[in-house]
């Protein structure tokens, strides 16, 4: 073995160098990457000629296309592999001045590619340009997630549409993609909206959608100049591929009408969008910051006569004349579903005559809960009603000039209520502290802010009794406990840190501030009000 010279054996095939080249043109990859391919290929085939288990390696000149092949051996202090390494005393006894690390090469003569060897090297090369191909199109399409895209249909599987994406990448357009009822052929044209790009075993993945909200928005900023020029802002859609679609627009410029906009001239620019999407109907909503506009232009073409919000549950009632009903609603309920996707608000519809009935149920229910709580008669508590009182709790801590001035009160009257009124809650407060520690709560779980007292009895019922228990709750958990309209996730949250503490003492402390809703003390009392004033 002679280790000071160069690998002596070399035989020279500058094709080799024109096939890489006209491979890496035709793949449209890296020249680097198609050489490095066949190294690997002459490689295995010489360690299939003189053994898998000898560290042998190949080298192309990029120059001139020469081949060498030699044999690395490893000069190392301890011998592992007889076939890899070298002891020092051995190394040096072919190279006087041999460090430990150091490789020695032993040249080997040309290789003559027999049929085996020859197949095992061009599926090699076939292998290794193919993850190179892939790692390209990963690269190509990873940060094009968000566009439209055109292609041809290739060939269609169980629903399944495979798109050429030209260059040799494939998209899939999933059944669950696609707009309902809409048939392909191969070679067919097909415009989609590229939603994600994953790398797998099998190669990168280009998922494609029709179906998708953003695909109907990016075709609107292709046909709309105001909305590719940033003029018109799109703020939301929603959409029931193939059916019916909502879109809320907004514009930046007070001159330009988005809805207009958008239309185009005798509906252009929103028939080409239409046509697109095989006749899927579009509302074009304009958009308001004052969510109660919004929900009302988004229920359109229906006609609105009044709106309740609930912005902590975050939900609304709307209400429309009797024969607006079926029309806000739409068929099987798609005209409030996509106005409450667009809006990102629940939404109730009623009718006047639903809306009425149900502000007397209130009426009647409030009525009544001032005549059994507060001792008082009917006309009273009515006139309570009447003027804005909800609760218990307004009517103990209302200022007195605010009972005064309702007509027919004066201030013995207004004295009396809030006496009556504090009484109440003081005697509820009562039952409910005894209730608690009938249930086992401990005096720690009650001291935790943002939990009323009828919230720690149905925790003590559920038996959550210590601040390991309450600590041991997921925010689901407890406002399962408590009751949904009690508390939201943010407090639950701030209740279960709060129990929680104790067991960081140790460390750092960590202040939990939470601060319930003005109306969870409120809630809670009336919900359990059974008893009458006394």
């Amino acid at each position: 073995m002679d280790s000071n010279a160069e690998t002596t054996n070399i035989y020279s095939h500058p094709e080799l160098l024109v096939v890489a080249d006209t491979v890496a043109r035709e793949k449209g990859i890296d020249r680097e990457e198609v050489l490095e391919a066949m190294e690997q290929a002459i490689q295995k085939a010489g360690r299939s000629k003189y053994g898998h288990e000898h560290d042998i390696r190949a080298e192309i000149d990029r120059n001139s296309g020469e081949i060498k092949l030699a044999r690395y051996l490893e000069v190392a202090e301890e011998i592992e592999n007889e076939m890899t390494q070298v002891t020092l005393d051995t190394a040096r006894g072919h190279k006087a001045d041999a460090v430990l690390g150091e490789f020695l090469v032993d040249p080997l003569p040309p290789i003559d590619f027999g049929r085996i060897a020859a197949q095992t090297a061009k599926q090699v090369i076939v292998q290794k340009v193919r993850e190179a191909e892939r790692k390209r199109q990963f690269a190509e399409f990873k940060d094009r997630v968000g566009e439209v895209i055109n292609g041809m249909v290739k060939r269609v599987e169980f629903g399944n549409v495979i798109v050429d994406l030209g260059g040799r990448a494939e998209g899939i357009i999933r059944r669950d993609e696609s707009i309902p009822r809409e048939h392909f052929n191969n070679g067919d044209r097909v415009r989609s909206y590229i939603f994600d790009v994953r790398e797998e075993l099998r190669g990168p993945q280009i998922f494609l959608s029709r179906s998708h909200p953003q695909f109907m928005a990016s075709l609107f900023t292709q046909e709309v100049p105001e909305i590719y020029d940033g003029i018109i802002e799109i703020k939301s859609v929603a959409r029931d591929p193939g059916s019916r679609a909502k879109i809320a627009v907004i514009s930046k410029d007070s001159s330009i009408d988005p809805v207009g906009a958008c239309v185009g001239m005798r509906g252009s620019r929103v028939q080409a969008v239409v046509a697109e999407l095989q006749g899927e109907k579009i509302d074009i909503i304009q958009w308001s910051q004052e969510p109660a506009t919004f929900i009302v232009n988004g229920l359109a073409p229906a006609e609105v006569s009044k709106v309740v919000l609930d912005e902590e549950a975050n939900r609304i009632e709307v209400v429309v004349p009797d024969e607006q009903l079926s029309l806000a609603i739409g068929r099987r309920g798609q005209n409030v579903r996509l106005a409450s996707q667009l809006t990102g608000w629940d939404i109730d519809i009623m009718t006047e005559a639903e809306e009425s009935e149900k502000r007397n149920e209130e009426f009647r229910s409030l009525s009544q809960l001032f005549i059994d709580k507060l001792d008082v008669d009917e006309v009273i508590a009515q006139l309570l009603v009447t003027e804005g009182f909800t609760s218990i709790e307004e009517v103990a801590f209302v200022p007195i000039g605010e009972l005064a001035s309702i007509e027919g009160f004066d201030e013995d009257v207004s004295n009396e209520l809030r006496e009556r009124g504090r009484q109440y809650l003081e005697n509820r407060e009562t039952e409910l502290v005894e209730a608690r520690v009938a249930a086992g709560v401990s005096d720690d779980v009650a001291q935790v802010e943002g939990l009323t007292g009828e919230m720690l009895v149905l925790l003590g019922e559920a038996g959550v009794k210590s601040l390991d228990d309450l600590g041991d709750l997921a925010s689901d958990e407890l406002i399962e406990i408590v009751g949904e309209k009690k508390l939201s996730e943010a407090v639950a949250n701030d209740i279960i840190m709060a129990a929680r503490a104790h067991w960081f003492e140790d460390e750092e402390p960590v202040a939990v501030e939470s601060e319930a809703p003005e109306d969870t003390a409120i809630e809670g009392a009336d919900a359990l009000d059974t008893s009458s004033a006394t």
